[in-house]
């Protein structure tokens, strides 16, 4: 059965979402979901059914070609990461940085625009912001007992806003090299795809003003809804809910050097961010010399090798700490401590990060993505497109828990509606795409981001995407009422105003609502 044209498609997302927001259960409800999308795929057939499943779970590691790389390289990131962020504990570099923290960072919004700094400056990749920044900034926003809901909101609201606008980034040059093909195939094969991307940056709303509304949350305390349970529990010393378990990430009970200093701290993670950077950057141009294509950097981002490129990354940095505690005469035992225990606080995120792979190929095979492109189809006037397609790409990254694969589906759907006598609303449309989808990403529990941004701040994954959903929330109506009014104007600038008075609107009703919080 083609369940592209069925509702049926949505079922296995939507049954493994809402069981995970009811029962905080995400593997059960990532498991029944993966269950329920191979009995469809699979007539019902147990025997069938459990072929599937097995040849899905095989293929995260072996694929017909061989080792599936991609998988296996950012797993070998997460586990490599854990150990470098145990062997900073252990050397006692976290501490001593918290300890200059407490005296050089005033109060805890410092400490929260330290970490939305650093979210904005790590824009290589929204992998390696969320899991490096969340290392480097944890133990700052500790020492000022802010929720580990909050490092994850601030952690998640930067990466994927900062990376989807910036060309200089892998979500930069997968979206130059789409939005390249898609333009040629419609007879624009000499724009500059740069350009064409620099000109979407005002363009795409959510991304600007979750951003905005971030820093307004960082500035006034603009704590609401579960936010602010989270962060009243952190004044009291719950910087998360310990009835659920250690988070992933957590390196607890951990022993820690009294001689630490704060280079061993940013030294490996400063070395990790450049030697990521090269290889990023080496793995590109090798293929553009393979390719006889002229190097640039954004060609070079656009053929890179993300995650060997994590991978290696991160070994050079493990090594660099390696080393740091060596000279620095930690023991021995606790250096062997702190690698084994740094490994094994990646597993709840690596078993969470398996299942939600396994469930988007499930989703893929349904073609949920083609069925919610299906829904843009039809009658609409074309000044309601924007929006609609904003929401659209919204549900379908929601549904499918990947920006990636929406921008692949609906970028070109976007632009073959805007062909003919609304050619110059190309743009904004692409844009609105662009926007949606990073708005569903942030909001799916089953997306790889959002899972990610949980670990690096140490966080429980369910924990993270309910104290997100409401600023989400609050940052995309903001930007569909925006694609509204640039529908029916055509102008960029009046959506831009628009979305300008609905913000000011919205920080005033927060601000009521969030009377008496912490800032």
């Amino acid at each position: 059965m083609n369940y592209a044209d069925s509702a049926l498609s949505l079922l296995p997302p939507a049954v493994a979402i809402v069981l995970a927001i009811l029962t905080r259960r995400v593997l059960l409800s990532l498991g029944l979901g993966i269950l329920i999308g191979a009995l469809l795929l699979n007539q019902f057939s147990p025997v069938a059914t459990g072929e599937f499943v097995f040849n899905g779970v095989k293929g995260l590691f072996w694929t017909g070609d061989g080792l599936n790389s991609w998988n296996l390289y950012i797993l070998g990131f997460l586990i490599v990461l854990g150990m470098i962020t145990a062997l900073i504990t252990v050397s006692g570099s976290a501490r001593a940085f918290a300890d200059w923290a407490r005296l050089h960072i005033r109060n805890k919004r410092d400490a929260k625009l330290l970490t939305m700094f650093l979210g904005c400056v790590v824009f290589i990749d929204d992998y390696f912001n969320s899991l490096v920044v969340g290392s480097v900034a944890r133990p700052v926003t500790d020492r000022y007992y802010i929720s580990r809901a909050k490092l994850a909101y601030l952690l998640d609201s930067t990466a994927a806003p900062v990376c989807v606008i910036s060309p200089v980034s892998s979500w930069g040059a997968y979206i130059i090299a789409l939005i390249g093909g898609i333009l040629t195939a419609h007879g624009f094969a000499d724009t500059g795809h740069l350009s064409i991307f620099i000109q979407m940056i005002p363009m795409n709303f959510y991304a600007i003003f979750s951003l905005l509304l971030l820093l307004f949350v960082v500035f006034m305390g603009l704590d609401v809804g579960p936010m602010r349970e989270h962060e009243l529990n952190a004044q009291r010393g719950n910087l998360y809910d310990e009835s659920k378990g250690l988070p992933p990430g957590a390196n607890a009970d951990l022993p820690e050097a009294e001689t630490g200093k704060i280079l061993g701290l940013f030294l490996p993670i400063t070395v990790l961010v450049f030697a990521t950077l090269y290889f990023m950057i080496n793995s590109g141009a090798q293929v553009l010399a393979t390719e006889g294509i002229e190097f640039n950097i954004i060609s070079a981002f656009e053929k890179t090798d993300v995650s060997s490129s994590l991978f290696f990354g991160a070994l050079i940095g493990l090594a660099i700490s390696l080393i740091l505690n060596l000279v620095q005469g930690v023991e021995k035992s606790m250096i062997v401590k702190g690698i084994v225990q740094g490994a094994r606080s990646m597993l709840p995120a690596i078993y969470i990060l398996l299942f939600a792979w396994t469930i988007a190929g499930v989703i893929g095979q349904l073609e949920t993505g083609k069925f919610m492109a299906s829904l843009a189809t039809g009658n609409i006037p074309f000044a309601f497109l924007p929006a609609l397609m904003f929401v659209l790409a919204g549900i379908t990254a929601f549904s499918t828990g990947t920006s990636w694969g929406t921008f692949g589906i609906m970028l070109p759907i976007a632009a073959d509606m805007a062909m003919g006598s609304h050619t110059g609303m190309m743009l904004p449309m692409l844009a609105s795409v662009l926007a949606g989808a990073v708005f569903g990403d942030h909001c799916s529990p089953i997306s790889d981001t959002t899972i990610l941004s949980s670990t690096g701040a140490s966080c429980h994954h369910i924990d993270h995407v309910v104290t997100q959903l409401p600023y989400a929330l609050i940052a995309a109506f903001i930007s569909l009422t925006g694609y509204v009014v640039l529908g029916f104007t055509e102008s960029v600038v009046a959506g831009l105003v628009a979305c300008s008075v609905v913000f000011v609107v919205s920080i005033i009703v927060l601000k009521i609502k969030s009377k008496g919080a912490i800032s």
